[in-house]
Protein backbone atom coordinates (compact mmCIF):
# COMPACT_ATOMS: atom_id res chain seq x y z
CA UNK A 1 0.00 0.00 0.00
CA UNK A 2 1.22 3.20 -1.10
CA UNK A 3 1.61 5.65 2.13
CA UNK A 4 -1.42 8.28 2.39
CA UNK A 5 -3.83 9.67 5.23
CA UNK A 6 -6.26 6.19 4.42
CA UNK A 7 -3.00 4.01 5.15
CA UNK A 8 -0.94 5.63 7.39
CA UNK A 9 -0.64 3.91 10.77
CA UNK A 10 -0.36 6.54 12.99
CA UNK A 11 -3.69 9.07 12.95
CA UNK A 12 -1.29 12.28 12.94
CA UNK A 13 -0.50 11.34 9.44
CA UNK A 14 -4.11 9.61 8.90
CA UNK A 15 -7.23 10.80 10.25
CA UNK A 16 -5.63 14.25 11.90
CA UNK A 17 -3.33 14.92 9.09
CA UNK A 18 -5.00 17.93 7.88
CA UNK A 19 -5.34 19.38 11.28
CA UNK A 20 -1.26 19.40 11.32
CA UNK A 21 0.22 19.30 8.48
CA UNK A 22 1.88 22.73 8.90
CA UNK A 23 3.86 20.56 11.70
CA UNK A 24 5.58 18.65 8.63
CA UNK A 25 8.01 21.07 7.89
CA UNK A 26 9.69 21.06 11.36
CA UNK A 27 9.15 17.43 12.53
CA UNK A 28 9.10 15.42 9.30
CA UNK A 29 12.27 13.69 8.01
CA UNK A 30 12.77 16.36 5.34
CA UNK A 31 12.00 18.90 7.93
CA UNK A 32 15.05 17.58 10.28
CA UNK A 33 16.98 17.26 6.81
CA UNK A 34 16.45 20.96 5.93
CA UNK A 35 17.47 21.91 9.36
CA UNK A 36 20.41 20.47 9.18
CA UNK A 37 21.22 21.80 5.97
CA UNK A 38 20.71 25.34 7.34
CA UNK A 39 22.93 24.45 9.62
CA UNK A 40 25.64 22.80 7.63
CA UNK A 41 25.48 26.42 5.28
CA UNK A 42 25.07 29.12 8.11
CA UNK A 43 28.16 27.20 10.05
CA UNK A 44 30.07 27.56 6.47
CA UNK A 45 29.33 31.23 5.77
CA UNK A 46 30.18 31.77 9.57
CA UNK A 47 33.58 30.19 9.31
CA UNK A 48 33.98 32.76 6.20
CA UNK A 49 32.89 35.70 7.49
CA UNK A 50 35.72 35.05 10.74
CA UNK A 51 38.57 33.97 8.11
CA UNK A 52 39.02 30.61 9.16
CA UNK A 53 38.76 28.82 5.71
CA UNK A 54 42.56 30.72 4.95
CA UNK A 55 40.32 31.33 1.35
CA UNK A 56 39.30 34.71 0.13
CA UNK A 57 36.06 35.28 2.53
CA UNK A 58 32.51 34.75 0.53
CA UNK A 59 31.07 37.79 -1.59
CA UNK A 60 27.62 38.42 -0.28
CA UNK A 61 26.41 36.81 -3.51
CA UNK A 62 28.21 33.51 -2.76
CA UNK A 63 26.80 33.60 0.49
CA UNK A 64 22.86 34.54 -0.94
CA UNK A 65 23.91 31.93 -3.33
CA UNK A 66 24.51 28.75 -0.45
CA UNK A 67 21.34 30.08 1.16
CA UNK A 68 19.34 29.76 -1.25
CA UNK A 69 19.66 25.91 -1.27
CA UNK A 70 17.56 26.18 1.81
CA UNK A 71 15.34 28.77 1.04
CA UNK A 72 14.22 26.52 -2.33
CA UNK A 73 14.76 23.13 -0.64
CA UNK A 74 11.90 20.68 -1.06
CA UNK A 75 11.13 16.93 -1.79
CA UNK A 76 13.04 16.62 -4.94
CA UNK A 77 16.56 17.53 -3.06
CA UNK A 78 15.41 15.63 0.05
CA UNK A 79 14.65 12.23 -1.61
CA UNK A 80 18.25 13.00 -3.44
CA UNK A 81 19.37 13.14 0.20
CA UNK A 82 17.98 10.44 1.25
CA UNK A 83 19.69 8.47 -2.15
CA UNK A 84 22.96 9.47 -0.98
CA UNK A 85 22.07 8.28 2.39
CA UNK A 86 21.80 4.66 0.91
CA UNK A 87 25.51 4.63 0.22
CA UNK A 88 27.01 6.81 2.84
CA UNK A 89 24.62 4.63 5.74
CA UNK A 90 24.56 8.14 7.68
CA UNK A 91 22.32 10.77 7.50
CA UNK A 92 24.10 13.64 8.37
CA UNK A 93 26.72 12.64 6.33
CA UNK A 94 24.63 12.63 3.25
CA UNK A 95 23.95 16.42 3.79
CA UNK A 96 27.29 16.98 3.72
CA UNK A 97 27.94 15.55 0.38
CA UNK A 98 24.81 16.95 -0.90
CA UNK A 99 26.02 20.92 0.37
CA UNK A 100 29.44 19.52 -1.56
CA UNK A 101 27.98 18.60 -4.34
CA UNK A 102 26.18 21.94 -4.79
CA UNK A 103 29.35 24.18 -3.98
CA UNK A 104 30.41 22.27 -7.48
CA UNK A 105 27.97 23.58 -8.91
CA UNK A 106 28.62 27.18 -7.97
CA UNK A 107 32.24 26.51 -8.21
CA UNK A 108 33.17 26.30 -4.93
CA UNK A 109 35.24 23.52 -4.88
CA UNK A 110 38.27 24.82 -3.37
CA UNK A 111 35.84 25.31 -0.49
CA UNK A 112 34.25 22.31 0.20
CA UNK A 113 36.58 21.03 2.89
CA UNK A 114 35.62 23.22 5.37
CA UNK A 115 31.94 22.05 5.02
CA UNK A 116 31.39 20.14 8.63
CA UNK A 117 35.13 20.96 8.93
CA UNK A 118 35.69 19.63 12.84
CA UNK A 119 31.99 18.78 13.37
CA UNK A 120 30.34 16.09 14.53
CA UNK A 121 26.92 14.96 13.92
CA UNK A 122 25.25 15.81 16.68
CA UNK A 123 26.91 19.43 16.65
CA UNK A 124 24.36 19.52 13.25
CA UNK A 125 21.32 17.15 15.08
CA UNK A 126 21.41 19.52 18.59
CA UNK A 127 21.75 22.23 16.97
CA UNK A 128 18.82 21.69 13.78
CA UNK A 129 16.57 20.13 16.51
CA UNK A 130 16.73 23.57 18.87
CA UNK A 131 16.52 25.45 16.02
CA UNK A 132 13.23 23.66 14.41
CA UNK A 133 11.57 23.74 18.08
CA UNK A 134 11.83 27.34 18.33
CA UNK A 135 10.58 27.81 14.88
CA UNK A 136 7.97 25.61 15.99
CA UNK A 137 7.48 26.87 18.96
CA UNK A 138 7.09 30.19 17.90
CA UNK A 139 5.06 30.07 14.61
CA UNK A 140 2.57 27.50 15.06
CA UNK A 141 2.02 26.44 19.45
CA UNK A 142 2.15 30.01 20.73
CA UNK A 143 -0.35 31.84 18.22
CA UNK A 144 -2.29 28.85 18.97
CA UNK A 145 -2.41 29.08 22.33
CA UNK A 146 -3.36 32.74 22.24
CA UNK A 147 -6.34 32.05 20.39
CA UNK A 148 -7.33 29.46 22.51
CA UNK A 149 -6.77 31.56 25.96
CA UNK A 150 -8.30 34.75 24.26
CA UNK A 151 -11.24 32.36 23.39
CA UNK A 152 -11.52 31.60 26.94
CA UNK A 153 -11.26 34.99 28.27
CA UNK A 154 -14.32 36.84 25.62
CA UNK A 155 -16.64 34.03 27.29
CA UNK A 156 -15.60 34.36 30.44
CA UNK A 157 -16.34 38.43 30.05
CA UNK A 158 -19.01 37.60 28.55
CA UNK A 159 -20.83 35.53 31.19
CA UNK A 160 -18.94 37.53 34.26
CA UNK A 161 -21.98 38.68 35.87
CA UNK A 162 -23.80 34.83 35.64
CA UNK A 163 -24.16 33.83 39.12
CA UNK A 164 -23.68 30.06 38.73
CA UNK A 165 -23.63 27.45 41.93
CA UNK A 166 -20.22 26.29 42.73
CA UNK A 167 -19.67 22.87 43.52
CA UNK A 168 -16.59 21.48 45.79
CA UNK A 169 -16.33 18.16 46.45
CA UNK A 170 -19.17 17.84 44.00
CA UNK A 171 -21.66 19.39 46.52
CA UNK A 172 -23.28 22.68 46.23
CA UNK A 173 -21.41 25.11 47.92
CA UNK A 174 -21.11 28.88 47.84
CA UNK A 175 -22.52 30.65 44.85
CA UNK A 176 -19.74 31.85 42.24
CA UNK A 177 -19.98 33.41 38.87
CA UNK A 178 -19.38 31.51 35.90
CA UNK A 179 -17.20 34.27 34.30
CA UNK A 180 -15.06 34.31 36.94
CA UNK A 181 -14.65 30.39 36.70
CA UNK A 182 -13.08 30.88 33.49
CA UNK A 183 -10.95 33.82 34.25
CA UNK A 184 -9.39 30.60 36.18
CA UNK A 185 -8.23 28.89 33.76
CA UNK A 186 -7.00 32.13 31.54
CA UNK A 187 -4.78 33.31 34.68
CA UNK A 188 -3.43 29.42 34.89
CA UNK A 189 -2.85 29.18 31.10
CA UNK A 190 -0.82 32.63 31.19
CA UNK A 191 0.91 31.91 34.42
CA UNK A 192 2.41 28.85 32.92
CA UNK A 193 2.74 30.24 28.96
CA UNK A 194 4.77 33.19 30.31
CA UNK A 195 6.88 30.55 32.51
CA UNK A 196 7.16 28.43 29.73
CA UNK A 197 8.74 31.31 27.21
CA UNK A 198 11.25 31.92 29.66
CA UNK A 199 12.98 28.62 28.93
CA UNK A 200 16.23 29.04 26.19
CA UNK A 201 16.24 26.99 23.50
CA UNK A 202 20.02 24.92 24.10
CA UNK A 203 22.15 23.58 21.18
CA UNK A 204 24.86 21.61 22.04
CA UNK A 205 28.17 22.72 19.16
CA UNK A 206 31.49 21.35 20.38
CA UNK A 207 33.27 18.97 18.67
CA UNK A 208 33.16 14.98 19.27
CA UNK A 209 33.35 15.63 22.77
CA UNK A 210 32.49 19.03 23.61
CA UNK A 211 35.77 20.24 23.93
CA UNK A 212 36.45 22.15 20.06
CA UNK A 213 39.45 19.18 19.99
CA UNK A 214 39.70 19.46 16.15
CA UNK A 215 39.19 22.84 15.60
CA UNK A 216 41.59 23.72 18.17
CA UNK A 217 44.10 21.18 17.13
CA UNK A 218 43.86 22.60 13.04
CA UNK A 219 44.08 26.40 14.44
CA UNK A 220 45.50 26.95 18.53
CA UNK A 221 45.32 30.56 18.03
CA UNK A 222 41.73 30.94 17.56
CA UNK A 223 38.79 31.54 20.35
CA UNK A 224 36.83 28.49 19.48
CA UNK A 225 34.74 28.83 22.60
CA UNK A 226 33.66 32.11 21.90
CA UNK A 227 33.01 31.44 17.71
CA UNK A 228 30.88 28.71 18.60
CA UNK A 229 29.01 30.85 21.59
CA UNK A 230 28.40 33.74 18.28
CA UNK A 231 27.46 31.15 15.50
CA UNK A 232 24.85 29.15 17.94
CA UNK A 233 23.56 32.83 19.31
CA UNK A 234 23.38 33.88 15.49
CA UNK A 235 20.55 31.16 14.92
CA UNK A 236 18.33 32.42 17.85
CA UNK A 237 19.68 29.84 20.11
CA UNK A 238 22.09 29.23 23.34
CA UNK A 239 25.13 26.99 23.44
CA UNK A 240 25.54 24.62 26.28
CA UNK A 241 29.45 25.20 27.15
CA UNK A 242 30.33 21.74 28.74
CA UNK A 243 28.46 19.05 27.12
CA UNK A 244 29.48 15.52 25.99
CA UNK A 245 28.66 14.51 22.05
CA UNK A 246 25.29 15.42 23.03
CA UNK A 247 23.25 18.27 24.00
CA UNK A 248 21.94 17.21 27.81
CA UNK A 249 18.38 18.39 26.95
CA UNK A 250 17.87 19.53 30.00
CA UNK A 251 16.35 22.75 28.98
CA UNK A 252 14.30 20.59 26.59
CA UNK A 253 13.22 18.09 29.20
CA UNK A 254 12.26 21.74 31.09
CA UNK A 255 10.03 23.03 27.94
CA UNK A 256 8.39 19.55 27.32
CA UNK A 257 7.39 19.76 31.03
CA UNK A 258 6.38 23.01 30.91
CA UNK A 259 4.25 21.89 27.41
CA UNK A 260 2.84 18.96 30.22
CA UNK A 261 1.84 21.41 32.78
CA UNK A 262 -0.60 23.32 30.48
CA UNK A 263 -1.72 20.40 28.73
CA UNK A 264 -2.98 19.17 32.26
CA UNK A 265 -4.47 22.33 32.80
CA UNK A 266 -6.47 21.56 29.63
CA UNK A 267 -7.55 18.43 30.64
CA UNK A 268 -9.41 20.62 33.83
CA UNK A 269 -10.75 22.55 32.12
CA UNK A 270 -12.57 20.05 29.07
CA UNK A 271 -13.32 17.68 31.87
CA UNK A 272 -15.01 20.83 33.84
CA UNK A 273 -16.59 21.96 30.27
CA UNK A 274 -18.00 18.58 29.66
CA UNK A 275 -19.51 18.34 33.04
CA UNK A 276 -21.62 21.82 32.86
CA UNK A 277 -22.84 20.53 29.40
CA UNK A 278 -23.66 17.61 31.37
CA UNK A 279 -25.64 19.72 34.11
CA UNK A 280 -26.77 21.19 31.22
CA UNK A 281 -25.49 24.67 32.07
CA UNK A 282 -24.46 24.99 28.20
CA UNK A 283 -26.24 23.47 25.15
CA UNK A 284 -24.31 23.20 22.24
CA UNK A 285 -25.02 24.57 18.36
CA UNK A 286 -26.36 22.20 16.09
CA UNK A 287 -24.26 21.84 13.40
CA UNK A 288 -26.24 20.65 9.81
CA UNK A 289 -25.90 17.54 8.78
CA UNK A 290 -23.90 16.55 12.07
CA UNK A 291 -24.70 13.50 13.82
CA UNK A 292 -24.53 12.57 17.96
CA UNK A 293 -25.23 9.55 18.07
CA UNK A 294 -25.85 6.59 15.12
CA UNK A 295 -28.94 5.30 17.47
CA UNK A 296 -30.11 8.30 18.96
CA UNK A 297 -31.13 10.93 16.83
CA UNK A 298 -31.44 13.23 19.71
CA UNK A 299 -28.33 13.52 21.11
CA UNK A 300 -25.64 16.15 20.73
CA UNK A 301 -22.11 14.62 22.41
CA UNK A 302 -19.55 16.72 23.21
CA UNK A 303 -17.54 15.13 20.81
CA UNK A 304 -14.81 18.02 20.94
CA UNK A 305 -14.31 18.04 24.72
CA UNK A 306 -13.68 14.67 24.49
CA UNK A 307 -11.51 14.45 21.51
CA UNK A 308 -9.42 17.40 23.19
CA UNK A 309 -9.03 15.67 26.73
CA UNK A 310 -8.46 12.20 24.68
CA UNK A 311 -5.37 13.91 22.86
CA UNK A 312 -4.06 16.25 25.80
CA UNK A 313 -3.91 12.34 27.76
CA UNK A 314 -1.91 10.84 24.49
CA UNK A 315 0.67 13.82 24.23
CA UNK A 316 1.19 14.15 27.96
CA UNK A 317 2.58 10.34 28.23
CA UNK A 318 5.06 11.04 26.04
CA UNK A 319 5.69 14.24 26.88
CA UNK A 320 5.91 12.49 30.65
CA UNK A 321 8.57 9.23 29.10
CA UNK A 322 10.91 12.33 26.40
CA UNK A 323 11.24 14.66 29.41
CA UNK A 324 12.23 11.45 31.62
CA UNK A 325 14.86 9.77 28.80
CA UNK A 326 16.42 12.16 27.06
CA UNK A 327 18.68 13.99 29.51
CA UNK A 328 20.12 10.54 30.36
CA UNK A 329 22.83 8.74 28.33
CA UNK A 330 25.09 6.60 29.22
CA UNK A 331 29.19 8.26 29.81
CA UNK A 332 29.94 10.65 27.12
CA UNK A 333 27.31 9.53 24.74
CA UNK A 334 25.03 6.31 23.40
CA UNK A 335 22.50 6.36 20.70
CA UNK A 336 19.02 6.07 22.32
CA UNK A 337 18.68 9.87 22.49
CA UNK A 338 18.41 9.72 18.25
CA UNK A 339 15.81 7.75 17.84
CA UNK A 340 13.49 9.10 20.46
CA UNK A 341 14.28 12.57 19.06
CA UNK A 342 12.83 11.60 16.10
CA UNK A 343 9.35 10.99 17.85
CA UNK A 344 9.51 14.26 19.15
CA UNK A 345 6.86 15.93 16.66
CA UNK A 346 3.88 13.27 17.77
CA UNK A 347 2.69 14.66 21.33
CA UNK A 348 2.95 18.38 19.62
CA UNK A 349 0.94 17.20 16.83
CA UNK A 350 -1.44 15.45 19.53
CA UNK A 351 -1.43 19.03 21.49
CA UNK A 352 -1.88 20.76 18.41
CA UNK A 353 -5.25 18.64 17.06
CA UNK A 354 -6.20 18.91 20.87
CA UNK A 355 -6.53 22.87 21.66
CA UNK A 356 -8.17 23.00 18.01
CA UNK A 357 -10.68 20.77 19.48
CA UNK A 358 -10.87 22.75 22.52
CA UNK A 359 -11.51 25.61 20.69
CA UNK A 360 -14.32 24.01 18.21
CA UNK A 361 -15.72 23.33 21.75
CA UNK A 362 -15.98 26.14 23.10
CA UNK A 363 -16.93 28.32 19.80
CA UNK A 364 -20.30 25.92 20.13
CA UNK A 365 -21.65 26.61 23.29
CA UNK A 366 -24.76 28.39 24.33
CA UNK A 367 -25.37 28.99 27.46
CA UNK A 368 -28.64 27.83 29.37
CA UNK A 369 -29.09 30.75 32.07
CA UNK A 370 -32.55 29.20 33.06
CA UNK A 371 -30.70 25.94 34.14
CA UNK A 372 -28.25 28.16 36.21
CA UNK A 373 -30.98 29.83 37.81
CA UNK A 374 -32.85 26.81 38.87
CA UNK A 375 -29.60 25.11 40.59
CA UNK A 376 -29.40 28.07 42.32
CA UNK A 377 -33.22 28.19 43.38
CA UNK A 378 -33.46 24.59 44.18
CA UNK A 379 -30.63 25.21 46.56
CA UNK A 380 -30.87 27.65 49.06
CA UNK A 381 -28.86 26.60 51.64
CA UNK A 382 -25.66 27.93 50.50
CA UNK A 383 -27.04 30.89 51.83
CA UNK A 384 -26.39 29.67 55.49
CA UNK A 385 -22.55 30.44 55.15
CA UNK A 386 -23.49 33.70 54.62
CA UNK A 387 -26.32 34.07 57.66
CA UNK A 388 -23.85 32.77 60.11
CA UNK A 389 -21.09 35.38 59.32
CA UNK A 390 -22.87 38.05 59.60
CA UNK A 391 -24.50 36.43 63.27
CA UNK A 392 -20.60 36.17 64.06
CA UNK A 393 -20.27 39.78 63.34
CA UNK A 394 -22.81 40.64 65.72
CA UNK A 395 -21.40 38.52 68.26
CA UNK A 396 -24.68 35.81 68.12
CA UNK A 397 -23.90 32.87 70.01
CA UNK A 398 -22.59 30.15 68.17
CA UNK A 399 -24.00 31.26 64.67
CA UNK A 400 -22.37 28.18 63.03
CA UNK A 401 -23.94 25.47 65.19
CA UNK A 402 -27.17 27.21 64.79
CA UNK A 403 -27.33 27.14 61.13
CA UNK A 404 -25.44 23.57 60.70
CA UNK A 405 -29.07 22.78 62.91
CA UNK A 406 -31.19 24.20 60.42
CA UNK A 407 -29.16 22.98 56.95
CA UNK A 408 -27.81 19.68 57.74
CA UNK A 409 -31.07 17.67 57.54
CA UNK A 410 -32.68 15.39 55.14
CA UNK A 411 -35.38 17.75 54.60
CA UNK A 412 -35.03 20.41 51.50
CA UNK A 413 -34.04 23.89 52.59
CA UNK A 414 -36.06 26.38 50.22
CA UNK A 415 -36.29 30.44 50.41
CA UNK A 416 -39.21 30.04 52.86
CA UNK A 417 -37.51 27.66 55.10
CA UNK A 418 -34.35 29.93 55.49
CA UNK A 419 -36.94 33.30 55.74
CA UNK A 420 -39.06 31.53 58.57
CA UNK A 421 -35.64 30.84 60.37
CA UNK A 422 -34.63 34.64 59.96
CA UNK A 423 -37.77 35.99 61.13
CA UNK A 424 -37.54 33.65 64.40
CA UNK A 425 -34.17 34.83 65.47
CA UNK A 426 -34.08 37.05 68.68
CA UNK A 427 -32.13 40.03 66.67
CA UNK A 428 -33.38 43.43 65.70
CA UNK A 429 -35.42 44.26 62.62
CA UNK A 430 -32.97 46.03 60.68
CA UNK A 431 -30.43 43.12 61.04
CA UNK A 432 -33.07 40.46 59.59
CA UNK A 433 -33.90 42.76 56.54
CA UNK A 434 -30.28 42.39 55.92
CA UNK A 435 -30.37 38.55 56.27
CA UNK A 436 -33.45 38.64 54.24
CA UNK A 437 -32.02 40.29 51.28
CA UNK A 438 -29.55 37.67 50.87
CA UNK A 439 -30.82 35.13 48.28
CA UNK A 440 -28.66 32.42 46.05
CA UNK A 441 -28.52 34.79 43.16
CA UNK A 442 -26.50 37.96 44.64
CA UNK A 443 -24.48 35.72 47.46
CA UNK A 444 -21.45 36.16 44.56
CA UNK A 445 -18.60 37.82 46.54
CA UNK A 446 -16.54 40.66 44.80
CA UNK A 447 -16.28 41.23 40.95
CA UNK A 448 -12.84 40.19 40.14
CA UNK A 449 -12.70 41.87 36.91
Amino acid sequence: MELNPLTAISPIDGRYRSKVKTLARYFSEMGLIEYRLKVEIEYFITLSSWGLTHLPELENTQQELLRDIYRHFGEKEALYIKEIEKITNHDVKAVEYFLKEKMELFQMDAYKEFVHFGLTSQDINNTAIPWLLKDFFQDEYVPLMRVLIEKIRILAIAWKDIPMLARTHGQPATPTRLGKELMVFVERLEGQALLLQQIPFKAKFGGATGNLNAHFVAYPQVDWVGFADHFVGSLGLERSRFTTQIEHYDHLSALLDGIKRINTILIDLTRDMWQYISMDYFKQKIVSGEIGSSAMPHKVNPIDFENSEGNLGLANALLEFLSAKLPISRLQRDLTDSTVLRNLGVPFAHTIVAIQSLIKGLEKLELNQAQLEKDLHDNWAVVSEAIQTILRRESYPQPYETLKGLTRTHQKIDAENIQEFIRGLPIDEALKAELLAITPFNYIGVDLF
